[in-house]
């Protein structure tokens, strides 16, 4: 079999395909957009790549020809021997990986299906016009402190209107810098009530989604980045395997004798994390009567609320993956049961 590795540039890819023996075979630039009908004339073969933002769609052609795919992680690269010496050129990451393909097994990270890639494009569109909504608005913040004028922070939907309103009620009136910024904040905000619209009608449409939305605090962002991030939840031994991979356990820095153990590591799936974590403060504000809810502010009463939080949504990812693992629905009961026993 030969091992066909790719070392994938937004353009052209620097391609070494060596056979089982180790030997090169081909050493070619090939276009990146082209690389599917280049593996069309390939025969049966491992193909090796690195994360990037390239790499998903590269293996899935691959995969579709019936090549084994390996997409190896960015951060085990270098363990490899890649840009060793201080040498990093295409064609040697190419002959690298390709020369350590031949002789272990290299691993892969978890090939998303074209399902997953999809429902997180759309959560990340929406993560990005908030984003930019909560820039545009601290800019508009700070140029109303520059005049002395303060905004009470209501719903930010409204917050153009309230801003003309209060400049209005000045001598100075609404600059026309300013009111463009406002004009844009408004398409904003249309554009993420229909983004809105659209991510609760996905999830609505799917059963897992709806009963993981069933748990107190999971709305659609948190029900799809989810159901994407996880895949497939044989994936994870157990609940601790899927707190680690979204970066909610605890890290430890150790050494001989001395044990010492950090904050979460935030490792893994940002987005998720910060959606859960988010879904957690929410929680706390609007259902203190829930048994979590109530696990969770009696543990910033001894700790603080930061970390409540944090404990709160590495308790929910084990909720959440064992409702899909077990095909359960919500049972409040049982949640009460789990956090008097944690407690």
């Amino acid at each position: 079999m030969e091992h066909i590795a790719i070392d994938l540039g937004s353009r052209e890819s620097q391609v070494c395909v060596r056979d089982a023996q180790g030997s090169i075979l081909l050493e070619r630039k090939v276009p990146t957009d082209g690389l599917p009908s280049y593996l069309s004339k390939r025969p049966h073969s491992r193909v090796i790549l690195e994360t990037c933002a390239e790499a998903f769609f590269v293996a899935d052609a691959a995969s579709a020809l019936g090549h084994e795919v390996r997409v190896v992680p960015a951060t085990l690269v270098r363990q490899l021997g890649v840009g060793e010496r201080g040498i990093k050129t295409d064609q040697r990451d190419a002959r690298k990986l390709s020369e350590v393909s031949t002789r272990i097994e290299l691993p892969s990270v978890h090939v998303p299906s074209e399902l997953s890639r999809e429902r997180k494009r759309l959560c990340n569109s929406r993560s990005a016009l908030l984003q930019s909504r909560v820039q545009l608005t601290n800019y508009v913040r700070g140029q109303l402190r520059a005049h002395a004028l303060v905004l009470r922070k209501r719903n930010p939907e409204t917050f153009p209107a309230r801003v003309r309103e209060l400049l209005l009620g000045h001598s100075g009136g609404v600059a026309a810098h300013l009111e463009r910024v406002l004009l844009v904040l408004e398409s904003l905000n249309a554009q993420l009530k229909q983004a809105d619209r659209e991510l609760l009608e996905l999830a609505e449409q799917d059963p897992l989604c709806q009963r993981l939305m069933a748990v107190p605090g999971v709305g659609p962002v948190i029900a799809l980045r989810f159901v994407a991030v996880v895949g497939q939840p044989e994936r994870f031994c157990n609940a601790h395997e899927r707190m680690s991979y979204v970066g909610l356990t605890p890290g430890e820095h150790s050494s001989s004798l001395r044990t010492h153990r950090t904050s979460i590591t935030k490792a893994g799936a940002s987005d998720l994390r910060h959606a859960l974590v988010q879904g957690c403060w929410s929680m706390l504000r609007s259902k203190p009567n829930e048994p979590m809810v109530r696990w969770a502010l009696s543990l910033a009463a001894r700790r603080n609320r930061q970390i409540a939080v944090v404990a709160l949504a590495r308790k929910l990812v084990g909720i959440l993956w064992v409702l899909w693992r077990d095909a359960a629905t919500y049972r409040p009961e049982l949640a009460a049961q789990h956090c008097s026993a944690a407690h």
